[in-house]
């Protein structure tokens, strides 16, 4: 089953203050959000529906407005390589639309989902009409090539229990002791983190048994923040 698109003739009510928050576009007057929205169709996802499919063509990019996406590179046997797991307020396809490829991953929904599709045509105006918008995008998009960096260097340097350590630091910014939740099913983080779910589950117990965190589900409280993070 295929994702239903739903484009309006004119602005779309609370496209603009949906756009709004998505860093690129937060310090966007109102009259160029609605600018842009009326370039920007809803998409409307059901759990476990396909949005793209590696090798298909980009036309724009995706913002999440509620629900959450997997992307995927998937494996001839039938596997597949979690790549992100994209929750609200997150977007994804800009590099692939600005470099006119087609996608590299396949997207699919893990919940019921929304997205705004924004079309390249309409970026590409808006940054002749505005060329701070080129270096506001240019920005997130070096910091999600910094984050791809550390994803590489985790990989290939740090040991498996190093990765999963990381990925709840990220989950936590501020490194203090709380409750972080993963942003999916456990076999799908360890995917992620290019872990198999056995030895994700057996690392998570093993800090648990070191009095580090507890795990109830997949809400982990963090007990010794500066043991586990230091």
């Amino acid at each position: 089953m295929s994702a239903q698109t739903i484009s309006f003739p004119g602005v779309a009510p609370r496209v603009p203050q949906w756009l709004s928050h998505v860093p690129a576009f937060r310090d966007l007057s109102r009259e160029e959000l609605e600018r842009i929205a009326r370039g920007t169709a809803q998409v409307h996802c059901e759990r476990g529906q396909v949005l793209f499919q590696r090798g298909d063509a980009c036309r724009g990019f995706h913002i999440v407005v509620y629900g959450q996406v997997k992307l995927v590179i998937p494996a001839p046997e039938g596997s597949e390589k979690v790549v992100e797991i994209m929750g609200p307020g997150r977007s994804f396809g800009e590099a692939v639309m600005f470099a006119d490829r087609a996608y590299l991953v396949s997207a699919v929904a893990l919940a019921d989902t929304l997205l705004l599709h924004v079309a390249k045509e309409t970026v590409e105006a808006q940054i002749e009409r505005e060329p701070k918008l080129a270096r506001r995008m240019i920005a997130g998009l070096s910091m999600r090539l910094h984050m791809l960096v550390k994803d590489v260097e985790a990989l290939t340097v740090h040991s498996a229990q190093q990765r999963v350590i990381g990925y709840l630091a990220r989950l936590d910014p501020e490194a203090t002791a709380g409750r972080v939740t993963l942003p999916a099913q456990k076999s799908l983080v360890a995917s992620r983190l290019n872990l198999t779910p056995e030895y994700f589950s057996r690392i998570l117990h093993d800090l648990s048994a070191a009095g580090l965190i507890r795990v109830e589900g997949r809400d982990i409280e963090i007990l010794d923040a500066e043991k586990l993070f230091k």
